[in-house]
């Protein structure tokens, strides 16, 4: 590149792997299929299992049990709560991509959901970002005019900062718009330089109160009223058509506590349908935002030198929230109290739904499970990068790559080197991801060697990856509560378990499990103490 590469990094929150059209998908998103398509689609690319881990691990190229979102704060245990890498925030022990970036001279900008911080000392302002826009917890209503609830509780003040104070978002606020209208802003604001710019965009969609415009949901009526199994086996289809599947997969058996679709009244199929409905209009209205976003740098000539990561914070949301014992019975009493939940008025800023386990399913086959779960189908994400100055575009990768991985591969494209052991006076701990940057050259064929072990746990759910063998910890209901072995290379669904086939394999992975564990601080999760 003539110069040093502008950064658009976009983070939708809960986008399932094919959710997409260029991952498998109906819904309709033309310009993040263009973007995908001109770019390289990532097949094994993976995350945390939840957002805010998954956040902590983007900006900073560490473990997120390091760098102090071990576990998502509002539901921390009194074990974990304040412990070091417990703090619930992004602590001094890391220093995120954005302060270097902003330290070697690039515009550092900032939108959408932060879910790292809910102070003003810890948020996107505080961790480098020179302008930023700021939706600092996990979850909130998508309309300003909606109910007074936020995170799941009556609530709704200090919710957002622009740069160093907190605002309170315009009347007519939908978080899609609002968040790129203000990006395009920030991207707009005269400088007296031609400094290259970090632009980080997090979508707060299509994350529960599921809540989108009118005229995208109608566009979605009666899509869905086959149920989650159909569209299921539509999405596979796909998946395999596009050469993002192996043809002969075995996809993993829908594990959910929900009703099947035969044993619903008509009553509950058209709610549920309603409900996936809306969820398909906000992964829409991302991507009619991200094609304006789009347009505004090919204006400004922007755009060839703009490397674009497009990843998803973790698998599709599956939960019951109101089975969750932390917040759900509280929760429900409140949308029984505040919100409109009858059909025709879901989707619309005063109602409050989610979808489910067996839609979250539909989106991330074959993999197994979703959204909190170390199970594939809670870490393996939808990804692509895009960006014509490097020799791997236009393709399909199965390559291992991690969330810690885009530190690094960042911070290498732009010729800065990540500090050694200090900076800013104080001591920081060293990125544990390593680089794309000379894979996306086409100088290597790997990121990860075969000698590379990765872990990942969230609350007492645990797995440990070498090569494409995994072993994976599942506490009852979802799994055995012993470790269990798999060959994502010929397994991708995690249907065969190998723990007695291959004892000696299981015990070289668990081995790697505690050295992460020794590593990283890991503190399994307890709720009662």
């Amino acid at each position: 590149m003539g110069k040093r590469p502008n950064f658009l990094v976009i983070v939708a929150d809960d986008l399932g792997f094919s959710d997409l059209g260029a991952f498998g998908g109906e819904i309709a998103t033309p310009n993040l299929d263009a973007l995908a398509r001109r770019g390289l689609r990532f097949t094994d690319f993976h995350t945390a299992p939840a957002c805010s881990p998954t956040r902590a691990m983007l900006l900073t190229g560490t473990d997120h049990h390091i760098a102090g979102l071990g576990t998502l704060d509002e539901v921390a245990s009194h074990s974990q709560r304040g412990r070091p890498g417990y703090e619930g925030y992004l602590n001094d022990r890391v220093v995120t991509v954005t302060e270097l970036l902003r330290e070697a001279g690039y515009r550092t900008l900032m939108t959408g959901k932060w879910h790292l911080g809910m102070t003003l000392e810890t948020s996107p302002h505080a961790r480098g970002f020179e302008r930023s826009f700021a939706l600092l917890p996990g979850a909130a209503n998508h309309y300003a005019s909606s109910p007074k609830a936020g995170t799941g509780f009556p609530r709704q003040e200090n919710l957002y900062t622009e740069d160093d104070h907190f605002i309170e978002p315009a009347a007519d606020f939908y978080t899609s718009d609002g968040f790129t209208d203000r990006m395009i802003d920030y991207l707009a604001e005269p400088r007296g330089d031609d400094a290259p710019f970090f632009a980080w965009l997090a979508f707060s969609a299509p994350h529960w109160p599921l809540q989108a415009p009118d005229d995208l949901i109608a566009k979605y009526r009666d899509r869905y009223v086959a149920g989650p199994d159909a569209l299921r086996a539509a999405r596979l289809k796909s998946l395999i058509a596009l050469g993002l599947c192996p043809p002969d997969v075995v996809p993993h058996p829908v594990v959910a506590r929900s009703k099947p679709w035969d044993e619903m009244t008509d009553d509950e199929r058209a709610v549920s349908a309603r409900t996936m409905e809306v969820y398909a209009a906000m992964v829409e209205r991302i991507d009619w935002n991200v094609g304006r976003l789009i347009a505004h740098l090919e204006s400004t000539g922007e755009l060839d030198d703009t490397v674009i990561l497009f990843l998803s914070d973790n698998g599709a949301e599956g939960a019951l929230i109101e089975a969750v014992p932390v917040f759900g019975p509280y929760l429900m009493q409140f949308i029984d109290q505040h919100y409109d939940n009858s059909l025709d008025n879901i989707g619309r800023p005063n109602s409050y739904v989610w979808y489910g386990p067996r839609w979250a399913q539909a989106a991330t086959a074959p993999s197994r499970l979703y959204k909190t779960h170390t199970a594939e189908g809670g870490i393996r994400v939808v990804a692509f990068l895009t960006s014509p100055h490097l020799a791997r575009q236009g393709g399909i990768s199965g390559v291992f790559a991690t969330a810690m991985d885009v530190a690094p591969t960042l911070l290498e494209l732009a010729g800065v080197s990540p500090p050694e052991g200090a900076w800013a006076g104080r001591p920081v701990e060293p990125i544990r991801g390593r680089s794309l940057a000379p894979y996306l050259r086409a100088e290597v064929e790997a990121v990860h060697g075969e000698d590379v072990a990765t872990g990942w746990e969230l609350f007492g759910r645990c797995a440990v990856r070498r090569g494409s063998w995994k072993a994976l910890l599942l506490p009852p209901p979802d799994g055995p509560g012993v470790w269990q072995l798999y060959d994502l290379a010929a397994d991708p669904g995690e249907t065969h378990d190998l723990a007695e086939v291959e004892p000696d394999r299981l015990a070289g992975l668990v081995a790697d499990w505690n050295a992460y564990v020794e590593e990283t601080g890991v503190l399994i999760f307890n709720l009662t103490t």
